[in-house]
């Protein structure tokens, strides 16, 4: 009798098919859960090195520290959702907090002109950056780091490159006649309820609504439409042009109620106000990029990453960290973040 032969599978082989798809499901969760994992590592070990880290004080410091850059990055969040870039948000909200000092300190007007006047400088900054990405076709980066430039020298001009405050003494040894409103500054130091800070209760409004167009409208269908593939967009009617425009006028006006909160929080016109705010609102919503592993940018991921980087400076600075050290942490846990996100998903299958 011929007896036939039943081939053999490598050993080898059926471990390795065994072992994929326990890796394939580690991968998934770590770039689904790794960076929120790694936030609540630290924050329970900035607690456990000084306990007052989880004091609600402390929390309510790290929520309001977090709010200015925070509202800058949900502003960016649009041009970055249409493959773009916005590097003049940090100027426009410098520009927003001179220039509403300006208006109710020296013009003695009022915080809702004030308010006004800012929100359409920041409509107007996005437009014209707009312009210039869209008509006169000069790239993104080139585009707003002129006009970064350009506005910089611009919130200077009204008061001669000095800050503005109650009492300040204007050119000629005129002593300006106005103050900051108080229910302007209520923006800025009030709590609501006397319990949430107004600046955390803003940024939070401006989350869910950047939210909602983004994710539950046609127009954000349309912004990320763009950004993945504006041809294709553009062949199915989508009015690519006038969406490009609208995400820099956003960014602009969320920038400047950004610069609106900031004036409110420290109650003058301060020529030094920008700061890192252009980086530090650009970090958030990169880092945004790898919370819950979206791998593109949305409101809540930005929200996150505000809120990690301010606890990230604030635990660091209570472990006494000398503030280079913490722009150094700051940069590597953003490119550690991103190139697990990124690096980690293309190894897949």
């Amino acid at each position: 009798m011929s007896s036939s032969t039943v081939p053999e599978v490598p050993t080898g082989s059926v471990d390795q098919a065994r072992r994929r798809p326990n890796s394939e499901r580690f991968k998934r969760f770590a770039i689904r859960y790794g960076f929120l994992i790694v936030m609540a590592t630290l924050f329970l070990f900035f607690g456990w090195w000084n306990p007052v880290f989880w004091r609600p004080a402390n929390l309510f410091s790290i929520l309001l520290g977090a709010t200015v850059y925070g509202i800058l990055a949900l502003g960016v969040t649009f041009p970055l959702v249409i493959d773009g870039l916005d590097l003049s948000i940090g100027s426009v909200a410098a520009l927003s907090v001179m220039i509403s000092a300006y208006v109710m300190v020296v013009l003695d007007a009022s915080g809702t002109v004030a308010i006004l006047v800012c929100l359409m400088l920041g409509a107007g900054i996005g437009a014209i950056n707009g312009f210039l990405i869209v008509r006169v076709k000069i790239p993104d980066l080139l585009a707003t780091l002129g006009m970064m430039f350009l506005v910089q020298g611009v919130q200077l001009i009204p008061s001669g490159g000095r800050s503005i405050g109650r009492g300040a003494v204007l050119a000629g040894g005129v002593v300006a006649p106005g103050r900051f409103r108080d229910y302007f500054l209520f923006l800025g130091q009030g709590r609501l309820f006397g319990i949430v800070p107004t600046a955390v209760a803003i940024m939070l409004i401006v989350a869910i609504l950047v939210f909602v167009i983004l994710s539950l409208t046609r127009w954000g269908r349309v912004f990320y439409a763009i950004g993945s593939n504006s041809q294709a967009a553009r062949l199915v009617g989508a009015k690519v042009n006038t969406y490009r425009m609208m995400a820099y006028i956003l960014s602009g006006t969320i920038a400047a109620l950004g610069g609106i909160v900031l004036a409110a929080r420290v109650g003058r016109g301060d020529v030094s106000s920008g700061g890192t705010l252009l980086l530090d609102a650009i970090g958030s919503a990169l880092i945004g990029f790898a919370v819950l592993g979206v791998r593109r940018p949305n409101p809540f991921g930005t929200i996150v990453g505000a809120i990690f980087i301010s606890m990230l400076l604030n635990g660091l600075s209570m472990m006494n960290m000398p503030y280079y050290v913490q722009d150094f942490v700051k940069g590597v846990v953003l490119v550690a973040a991103l190139a697990f996100t990124f690096g980690l998903s293309k190894t897949k299958g």
